[in-house]
């Protein structure tokens, strides 16, 4: 939602397994909440460190998902189903839903259908997120590289 918690995890984990296959040439990747309480905020203090601990460069600040990131992107992941609805609303006309998914559809470690919000639990809650990210942007990336 607000940008600071599990989408920059996400773009920082599959930014960093791109650049260790030697494929940033072949991806954009940003992140974005459907909200803009924290625009132009860093990661949250409490995911850095987790992302740290696992090695993972820490990167990209808080931005607000618009309409025209739809025509942009091939492809959206929302965290939860809430997400999901308030990404697709972007597109009133319904032509570009197709490119919204849950970023869960890809993991596969894992049988939760959502990424749950750590934002207001404790440490386990963010290294659980971190675990689901791991999960699905690696084979997000099995996937993307296969259809090239």
């Amino acid at each position: 939602m607000g940008n600071i918690c599990r989408s920059p995890a996400a773009h920082c984990v599959f930014q960093h397994l791109v650049d260790q296959a030697g494929l940033a040439d072949q991806f954009e990747i940003e992140s974005a909440g459907t909200i803009g309480f924290h625009v132009g905020s860093s990661p949250d203090k409490r995911m850095q460190h987790c992302m740290r601990t696992r090695n993972i460069p820490i990167i990209g600040h808080s931005r607000q998902l618009q309409s025209s990131d739809l025509e942009a992107y091939d492809l959206i992941l929302a965290m939860d189903n809430d997400n999901l609805i308030d990404a697709r609303a972007l597109d009133p006309s319904g032509k570009l839903h197709h490119k919204v998914q849950l970023f869960c559809d890809y993991c596969t470690a894992h049988r939760q259908t959502e990424v749950p919000d750590p934002y207001y639990g404790g440490d386990q809650g963010f290294e659980h997120v971190l675990d689901l990210i791991e999960d699905g942007c690696a084979n997000l990336l099995k996937k993307l590289s296969a259809d090239q």
